[in-house]
């Protein structure tokens, strides 16, 4: 859950209005407007992906409709949409940020798929005011965040089914990437570090912009092979540091001396789901460094590089 607090902490970054229940979407400057909302060409398809469950009133505990007889709403839109937009984003979170550990991609994309990001998205394109509902809970359900966002996803599903999985590529493409961005920083600040990037991305070899069919061209002037999807040259990667606690413990034996951990409070540095650790390392009463990470082990070793360089020993 993205809160007021997480983006704060991220200067520069633009920040939408509260939602009810005090969740804060992600909203990034589009100068020239959000890219054009794609049509669907089924009337059908149109119909029913703008169609609440309210409209017709059907009962919700049925375990399955008759082959003749499907439901008109756009629940099973919705369904499919989730996971279409969910495919789209992993593959895009893949393509921007190819160095991403699971955990932090997967708190990227929670931030970009969640309600309150896509429930902005469909005001921006207006899309609640074609929703087709049952006349007594029209203000209620158009006003509802949930139910914004779950109109998004009928949206993709409804899309889709009409265009196929490209043609909502190509939209999603140039929709999702600001929203990444400030995803990517909004995470990094979760995680106890700086909200940019150690070093630039440059960017990958096969873009997505090219919506043709022909594909890239292999190493060897044949084309056929899967494109790579690896940045070109891969990014640097960043010095292995990890090695600082075991140095500093070795010095220590050395010196037949012991060291205690002292932890103390980091209430408010960190999230429920990535708390911050705060450390000293403490030698015969002496601070020889201090340290904060999102694991213990990771302050220990910030902790330790300090160490090291107070015992006169160079470190990368």
């Amino acid at each position: 859950m993205l809160s007021s607090n997480d983006l704060s902490a991220v200067n520069g970054l633009p920040r939408g209005p509260a939602l009810p229940n005090g969740r804060i979407p992600l909203t990034p400057e589009f100068p020239d407007g959000l890219p054009p909302l794609p049509e669907i060409r089924s009337d059908a398809l149109r119909l029913q992906v703008f169609t609440h469950r309210s409209f017709y009133a059907r009962p919700t505990h049925v375990f399955e409709d008759m082959p003749d007889d499907p439901s008109p709403d756009n629940e099973s839109l919705e369904h499919l949409g989730d996971t279409v937009l969910s495919l789209i984003v992993t593959g895009l979170l893949r393509e921007v940020y190819p160095c991403l550990r699971v955990g932090p991609s997967t708190k990227i994309r929670a931030l970009v798929v969640g309600n309150p990001t896509l429930a902005w998205i469909s005001v921006q394109y207006r899309l609640p005011e074609r929703l087709r509902m049952h006349p007594a809970q029209a203000i209620t359900l158009r006003a509802s965040a949930n139910i914004q966002a779950d109109l998004f996803e009928s949206f993709v599903g409804g899309l889709y089914l009409d265009q196929g999985l490209e043609a909502v590529k190509v939209w999603l493409d140039v929709l999702i990437r600001p929203f990444l961005a400030i995803a990517y920083r909004v995470v990094r600040v979760q995680h106890g570090l700086s909200p940019e990037p150690p070093y630039p991305y440059p960017p990958t070899r096969y873009a997505r912009s090219d919506t043709s069919n022909t594909p890239p061209p292999g190493g060897n002037g044949t084309s056929g092979q899967m494109p790579q999807t690896w940045s070109i040259p891969p990014p640097p990667r960043m010095p292995a540091s990890i090695g600082h606690l075991s140095l500093f413990n070795q010095h220590l034996q050395q010196q037949c001396k012991s060291i205690e951990w002292v932890y103390t409070d980091s209430a408010g540095q960190g999230t429920k789901t990535t708390p911050i650790w705060v450390v000293r390392a403490m030698v015969e009463g002496e601070c020889l460094g201090h340290g904060r990470g999102s694991t213990k082990k990771a302050a220990r070793n910030e902790a330790a590089k300090e160490g090291l360089v107070k015992l006169g020993i160079p470190v990368p």
